[in-house]
């Protein structure tokens, strides 16, 4: 649907899940729902972004990284930096014996605010740094791997190290980052209260709407021909290679998007529940995301964001009730979408439901008319090919 105007979009099988997803996430949940339960809900969606980032980059690529976590902890620690500050001025820290600087730094008995937080004093360049902080780190890890031929189990391994590594810097560098604690007491952005109900349900909307943006940029990508290169890479990296294309280049460059998206969640995250620590960045949160992807389907971007709602929502209601069984029931989810469904629940949408709408709303074909026979029939490129929510129009096979 490359050459088809976007009313018609809208009106074809992807752009109604699209706007099913629009319905649920901007009419149904917030009429439905509370504020303390819709701001759980914006929770959940922050990590949407990271199961998006990784639909591109582990089931259209074939990378699996396990430490996801890392840039949604980077763009979270930008975003609550700058918050940090704010919150920091030397009126409110007054009974510091050094006024001006954040509180955990005072306990460590620090003096002088570090260099490396002054440029967080500037809203504009937390926004830029929440973005690139995260890409530059990708862009260095993609870089030693890729250019190496650096993959699969092996690639999977060091990224969930250099999580641990990450999470243990944080945690001994207390004085700098806020230890094993983080960075709590965030209270306004640019002299706006996002304690408020009012500002978390306006906060719970930006998040959609940007989460929107990143389904939309990630269904830009896999639409084009770099999007089939990728899945072709995934298939059949040798022969990509041998056809002249720089594989190591498109992986550096998928491998970033997801960070760019995992860092953008990381910010809103840290937005919406008013801290960030160590904990989101570690080798569990990274598997979890992982498992959000799992279930929703590793092939599917908006299966992505209901595998994030469902299983996040899951672990709140079962934490509840049972807070020490959810590891157990997390493990046991993992290992049945393994074995019963592996490609997730956009794959059980396409086996079973996909062929009941068929029955339900798909019209006959209107017999055409008769020919000249000396007229070779025009071959139809793609027009009556349906949406397919687990592969996106594109298979290895196709490819």
């Amino acid at each position: 649907m490359k050459n088809s105007s976007p009313l018609k979009w809208f009106a074809s099988r992807e752009g109604l899940y699209y706007l099913a997803l629009a319905l649920l996430l901007v009419v149904i949940l917030p009429l439905a729902l509370d504020p303390f339960r819709l701001n759980m809900v914006g929770k959940y969606l922050t990590y949407a972004f990271v199961a998006i980032g990784l639909v591109m980059c582990w089931g259209k690529a074939g990378i699996l990284s396990l430490g996801q976590g890392v840039f949604f902890g980077l763009g979270g620690y930008c975003m609550a930096m700058f918050l940090k500050l704010e919150a920091s001025t030397p009126e409110a820290t007054a009974i510091q014996s050094t006024p001006g600087i954040p509180d955990f730094m005072d306990w460590n008995q620090l003096t002088a605010l570090p260099w490396f937080w002054e440029p967080f004093h500037s809203l504009s360049f937390t926004f830029i740094a929440i973005i690139a902080v995260p890409v530059i780190l990708a862009f260095v890890i993609g870089f030693a791997m890729f250019t190496r031929r650096v993959g699969g189990v092996y690639f999977a391994i060091i990224t969930q190290a250099i999580a641990a590594i990450l999470t243990i810097l944080i945690i001994g560098q207390q004085g700098y980052t806020g230890g094993v604690n983080g960075i709590t007491d965030l209270k306004t952005l640019a002299g706006w209260d996002i304690r408020t109900d009012s500002a978390k349900t306006i906060l719970y909307f930006v998040c959609v709407g940007m989460l929107f943006l990143c389904l939309f940029a990630a269904r830009f990508v896999q639409n084009r021909k770099l999007g089939r290169i990728l899945v072709a890479m995934n298939a059949q990296e040798m022969r990509v290679r041998f056809s002249g294309y720089d594989v190591a280049a498109f992986k550096i460059f998928v491998f970033c998007l997801a960070a760019a998206f995992a860092g953008i969640g990381g910010a809103l995250f840290t937005l919406i529940v008013g801290f960030m620590s160590p904990s989101f960045i570690g080798i569990v949160s990274s598997i979890e995301m992982v498992i959000f992807c799992a279930l929703g389907g590793r092939l599917s971007i908006l299966g992505a964001v209901y595998g994030a709602l469902l299983v996040n929502a899951a672990k709140s209601g079962f934490s509840e009730s049972f807070p020490e069984l959810w590891p157990f029931a997390m493990g046991a989810l993992f290992i049945g979408v393994v074995l019963a469904f592996p490609n997730g629940l956009a794959g059980l949408y396409q086996t079973y439901v996909m062929p009941l709408e068929d029955r339900l709303f798909k019209r006959k074909p209107k017999a055409d008319k008769a020919e000249p026979v000396s007229q070779k029939p025009v071959e139809k490129k793609d027009e009556g090919r349906d949406y397919d929510p687990m592969l996106d129009q594109y298979s290895p096979e196709k490819s």
